[in-house]
């Protein structure tokens, strides 16, 4: 993976991780390890989408960035913010930004290859 796309999405990581501070949803108690393992998609059973976004999916991009793994081929976190999210948009402007540029860089880095 080419080290500044890299370096972009672990920035978009970081920014997504403040949004979520900023908005009080960062818990400092994680799911249970249950909870963790649903298999439905984002954990919609057992997590809210900010604790999915907080114990999962930051995590995992992380890891896949610093072992230089393969991205997914596909991204639209965006598009479940958007609908988990459509009663708050006023609030969650900048979160689904940075979830859209999330996308958009995972979406552009499989062009690429």
């Amino acid at each position: 993976m080419v080290a500044q796309r890299k370096f972009f999405l672990m920035a978009l990581l970081a920014e997504l991780q403040d949004e979520l501070q900023q908005l009080g949803w960062w818990q400092q108690q994680a799911p249970s390890a249950q909870a963790l393992q649903s298999q439905q998609p984002f954990c919609v059973d057992t997590l809210e989408f900010a604790e999915w976004l907080q114990w999962l999916f930051i995590p995992r991009m992380q890891s896949i960035l610093l072992a230089d793994q393969a991205l997914p081929s596909q991204c639209a976190i965006c598009d479940m913010a958007e609908v988990v999210y459509r009663d708050q948009l006023a609030q969650t402007t900048r979160l689904l930004s940075c979830l859209k540029r999330i996308d958009t860089a995972i979406v552009g880095a499989n062009v690429l290859h």
